[in-house]
This record gives C-alpha cells, sequence and structure tokens, in this order.
C-alpha cells in the first residue's frame, strides 16, 4: 500500500504542466485566429501611438529646458559683463568720486568678480583675474590727468565680449596677459606703485576732509541768523523805563 502512494504522488506536477500546455494552445489559437486579427492589429496601434507619443513629448521637454537654460546663462553672462563695465566706467573717473562713492564702487566690483566666477564659461577665473588688474590700471590712471580712458573702457568691453563668445580663444590671451604682467612687474616697481597709490589716497582723503573742517567751522548765515544776532543797545531801540518819563512834556 505505501509503495503503491509513493508511485502515485508524482501524477499531480504531470496534470499542471498539462494544464499550462493546454492553457498555451488555448492562447496560440485564439492569437492565430482569423477574427482576433483586428484587435491585434488596434492593440499594436495604440501601444505604437503611445510609444511615439512619449518619445515626442520628451524630445520636445529636452528642447525646450535646453533652451530655458540657454536663455539664462546669456542672462547671466551679459548681467555680468554689464556689471564689470559699468565698474569700469566708474574706475575711469576714481579720483573724483567721493569716499563713499567708492566704497559703493568697490562693492559693486565686487560682485560683479563674484558673478564672473561663477559663470558657467571656460576660463572664467582667469577673465576674473584680468579684469580685476585693468579695473586697479584704470584706477591709477584716473589720477593722470589728461589721460583719455573712453579707449581703455571700450577695448575692455570688447574683450569681454569676445571672451563670452570665444571662450577658449580669450582665456589663452588672457592667460598670456597675466603672465607678461607678472613678468614684467618687479619688487621694486610693486613698492613705487604702492607708494603712489598711497600718496594719491592721502590727498584724495585730504581734499574731501578739508571741506568737511571747513564747513563746521564756518558760522551759518542763513535765516536762523536773524534769530541769533544780539539786540542793539542804542537810545533809539531801548524799551526799558527811564527817569524821562517823571519829567514835564
Amino acid at each position: 500500500m505505501r509503495d503503491t502512494a509513493r508511485r502515485l504522488r508524482p501524477a499531480a506536477p504531470a496534470r499542471g504542466y498539462h494544464r499550462r500546455m493546454h492553457w498555451w494552445n488555448d492562447f496560440v489559437d485564439w492569437f492565430l485566429a482569423p477574427a482576433t486579427r483586428p484587435v491585434i492589429f488596434y492593440g499594436a496601434v495604440l501601444a505604437a501611438a503611445v510609444i511615439v507619443s512619449g518619445l515626442l513629448a520628451a524630445w520636445i521637454a529636452r528642447g525646450a529646458l535646453k533652451g530655458l537654460l540657454s536663455r539664462t546663462d546669456r542672462q547671466q553672462k551679459a548681467s555680468a559683463i554689464a556689471a564689470l563695465v559699468d565698474a569700469a566706467t566708474e574706475a575711469s573717473v576714481w579720483n573724483s568720486l567721493t569716499p563713499a562713492e567708492q566704497v559703493l564702487s568697490d562693492r559693486a566690483v565686487g560682485q560683479a568678480d563674484i558673478l564672473v566666477r561663477l559663470l558657467p564659461i571656460k576660463g572664467s577665473g582667469v577673465a576674473a583675474n584680468w579684469a580685476g588688474h585693468q579695473l586697479a590700471e584704470m584706477k591709477r590712471a584716473s589720477a593722470t590727468f589728461g589721460y583719455q580712458l573712453d579707449p581703455a573702457i571700450a577695448e575692455f568691453r570688447d574683450r569681454l565680449i569676445e571672451w563670452q563668445n570665444k571662450p577658449g580663444r580669450a582665456r589663452k590671451i588672457f592667460q598670456n596677459d597675466l603672465e607678461r604682467w607678472r613678468f614684467e612687474s618687479t619688487d621694486g616697481d610693486r613698492s613705487v606703485i604702492q607708494q603712489q597709490d598711497a600718496w594719491v589716497a592721502q590727498q584724495h582723503h585730504e581734499q574731501y576732509a578739508t571741506p568737511a573742517a571747513t564747513g563746521q567751522t564756518t558760522p551759518d548765515s542763513g535765516p536762523l541768523s536773524v534769530l541769533t544776532t544780539p539786540p542793539t543797545t542804542g537810545e533809539g531801540n531801548d524799551t526799558a523805563p527811564t527817569s524821562r518819563l517823571g519829567q514835564p512834556v
């Protein structure tokens, strides 16, 4: 009895296998039947339409996102270059600015330098270093009367625009200029330039400090000075009672 039961147990997997094969045969028969061809055709067309529409939507979204990023990059580049050109314009008249205006100009230059260094352009750090050197030279030249800075500002602007359009080529030119300036400047020249800058800064400070001091010591001659003028002590203006009141008229 036990041997017979053990021999009959493996018959269950065979039934499941035959059942699955029966289902597969039914599916193949249904798939190959002429009546199911329209259903299969419509399903294939629907699947192809869904796939094509998905690919087209992804392509359109990719193009729109790429255009948005490109437009944002252009705006950032234009704003950074405009800030540097504005800083160059103020640097050309640096010696004629008041101390408060110079502080604001330095802050604007610092913000423009950060904007340039954060730009997604090749060689942005080199361009920022080159622009900083040029701005320092313009500030130093502003103390020289008769020096025309308009050509220097125009060249500064054109070089930055060229760097925006052709960053690889402009980066090499900026790097060559920085290396040339580094080799041309010696320790003696640096000390002389520092002394000149200190002297110009001192003269500028004295120029704007002297009028303020004289303005504080000069008495006010405005309308309020009439109120502070001491009254005259003549007889015609004396209103105090005197002995004349008791005299006969």
